[in-house]
C-alpha cells in the first residue's frame, strides 16, 4: 500500500503517519527525512543534493524524485510506504508517478486531511518543543507535568517561530495557494479521499481503517 499524505499544517499528518506506520508495518518516509538519509549515505543524488544544501539553496524536484526513488526501492518499503511532505506540487507528483512507473510502482491512495483553520492555528499555536531532546507538548492537549519544563530532561520549551499565531495563519494561505493543483491532480486520477483532520488521533485512525477497507487496500 503505497500512501501520500495531504493536509495543512496543524492537521495531524505526522501523529497518524506514525500511527499507520506501525499498524501497517510500512516505513513513513519524509522529505527530510530522505535527504539527510540520501546525504549521510552518501549516494550520488545524495551528494548531489548536499551541492545545493551547502549552499542554502532549494533542492530542485528532480533531485528530490531521485532520492525518493531510492529510499522507496530499500527493503523496508516492498510493501508499501507512506509519503509525508512530498509532493507539494501537481509538477512534483508528475515527476513522481513516471518514476515509481519506471519500478513497476503506483501510488494507491492519497489521503487529504480536511481540517478547519481554527483548528490548525490551536493545535500548532499551542505546541511546545524541547530544543534540548526534541520532545513535543501542547500547552491544552499534552501539557507538561511541570509547566515550560520538558517531561523527559527537564529543558525549558519554548514555542518555535513558525508555531506562532501570525505565522501559523500565513503557513495556512501558502498551503491553499500551492496545493490547488496538486489536490485537482490527484482528483483526476480518482485517488484523492478526503478524511477529516479535525478528528482526535484514535477517532480519525478507525475513519482511515474503514476507508482502506472500503478500497480494498487494507
Amino acid at each position: 500500500m503505497n500512501i501520500v499524505l495531504l493536509g495543512p499544517p496543524g492537521a495531524g499528518k505526522g501523529t497518524q503517519a506514525k500511527v499507520l506506520s506501525k499498524e501497517y508495518k510500512i516505513p513513513h518516509i519524509s522529505t527530510g527525512d530522505m535527504l539527510r538519509e540520501a546525504v549521510k549515505a552518501g549516494t550520488e543524488v545524495g551528494k548531489l543534493a548536499k551541492s545545493y544544501m551547502d549552499k542554502g539553496e532549494l533542492v530542485p524536484d528532480k533531485v528530490v524524485v531521485d532520492i525518493t526513488g531510492e529510499r522507496i526501492s530499500q527493503s523496508d518499503a516492498k510493501s508499501g510506504f507512506l509519503l509525508d511532505g512530498f509532493p507539494r506540487t501537481d509538477e512534483q507528483a508528475n515527476e513522481l508517478d513516471l518514476a515509481l512507473d519506471k519500478t513497476g510502482k503506483k501510488i494507491d491512495i492519497v489521503l487529504c486531511f480536511k481540517t478547519s483553520p481554527e483548528v490548525s492555528i490551536a493545535r500548532l499555536s499551542g505546541r511546545r518543543v524541547c530544543p534540548k531532546c526534541g520532545s513535543n507538548f501542547h500547552i491544552e492537549n499534552m501539557p507538561p507535568k511541570e509547566k515550560d519544563l520538558c517531561d523527559y530532561c527537564n529543558g525549558r520549551l519554548i514555542q518555535r517561530n513558525d508555531d506562532k499565531y501570525e505565522t501559523v495563519k500565513r503557513r495556512l494561505v501558502v498551503y491553499e495557494n500551492q496545493t490547488k493543483s496538486l489536490i485537482d491532480y490527484y482528483q483526476k486520477k480518482h485517488i484523492l479521499k478526503e478524511v477529516s483532520g479535525n478528528l482526535e488521533v484514535n477517532a480519525l485512525f478507525c475513519e482511515i481503517k474503514k476507508l482502506f477497507v472500503r478500497e480494498r487496500l487494507a
